[in-house]
């Protein structure tokens, strides 16, 4: 039997709930505060990263049960996580947002609540709002932020329109609330190197967070990025390099870290680049063939915490 290299996002879902999960994507009529006095960020289109997603005029629980219906006929599910996916989900008025929140409570079989947001979208009002509802629901809320790299001038490239400190902040300022902190990273943007995915592991690592989920950097058609990218401005790293950018990001990170995801997914059409022109399974199996060869568990190289170099201390006392 293979021994699992790391902690799965399934295997934390099954062992929260006694049953398998699935998130149901929820597409809401909104937008980003980065495209409103630019184009957002670079490797953003138009549709946001909703690929999947319902038509946003669609009211939520009927995006819930039309996706539970397909979610349910193909994996035999029965507990879901609504996902409001789509641009940033915090940045609509409080009582626009508790509306929807409360027709996702609503629909059948939800268990969990999961909001994407970005890191400067994140208030004391809204977590509030957000506490209030989940002790009248019932439902955890577990809240996405988008970070991408830790590595600042990476950020300022692709127009995040945020950096470093909003990050540390948000995540600070959720953890009092108790609810779950998933943290997404694209770990082969161009400009970063090793040494920014390392400091990205220890990063997350260090702070109030439980979950991350891990992208492979695609070029999505209309947006920004694909004319820099057509252009030759820059290069993606080869798949090599990215299935070993994900083998220390695993080393580095802390062991009890929840991995949701490795790879990312955007149907053909959407993309005039996506991982390297294989499927994400493929990818996936050369990835547990390289942490298997390797003998890589996650968290192995986790020692950077609590005062490290206190260890050398003896040393200067002999």
């Amino acid at each position: 039997m293979t021994k699992q290299r790391y902690r799965t996002y399934s295997q934390y879902l099954k062992e929260k709930y006694s049953e398998k999960v699935y998130k149901l994507p929820v597409n809401l009529p909104l937008t980003c505060p980065n495209r409103i006095h630019d184009t957002g960020c670079t490797f953003c289109a138009e549709t946001g990263t909703g690929f999947e997603s319902r038509d946003s005029r669609m009211d939520v629980r009927t995006q819930l049960e039309q996706n539970r219906r397909l979610i349910e006929k193909k994996y035999h599910a029965h507990k879901f996580i609504a996902y409001f996916q789509n641009y940033t989900n915090t940045f609509l008025p409080p009582e626009q947002l508790l509306a929807y929140l409360h027709q996702a409570a609503t629909a059948d079989g939800i268990v969990e609540i999961a909001i994407s947001t970005r890191p400067d979208c994140i208030s004391n009002e809204i977590l509030d709002l957000l506490r209030a509802f989940q002790k009248e629901s019932g439902l955890h809320i577990h809240l996405e932020l988008g970070l991408q790299t830790a590595n600042y001038h990476t950020l300022a490239r692709i127009h995040r329109g945020h950096g470093l400190a909003e990050y540390i902040d948000a995540v600070l300022r959720i953890a009092p609330y108790g609810f779950t902190v998933c943290t997404h990273i694209i770990l082969n943007l161009p400009w970063d190197t090793m040494e920014d995915v390392i400091e990205t592991a220890k990063l997350v690592s260090v702070l109030p967070v439980q979950i991350v989920k891990l992208h492979s950097l695609y070029i999505a058609k209309d947006s920004p990025m694909e004319k820099q990218f057509l252009n030759g401005e820059f290069q993606i790293c080869p798949a090599e390099e990215y299935l070993l950018r994900v083998k220390t990001f695993l080393e580095y990170v802390r062991p009890d870290m929840v991995i949701e995801r490795l790879f990312s997914r955007i149907p053909e059409k959407d993309s005039v680049f996506s991982n390297w022109g294989r499927s994400w399974r493929h990818l996936n199996s050369q990835l547990e063939e390289m942490l298997e060869n390797d003998h890589v568990i996650q968290g192995a190289k986790c020692h950077y915490m609590n005062g490290a170099k206190l260890s050398l201390l003896s040393q200067c006392r002999d």
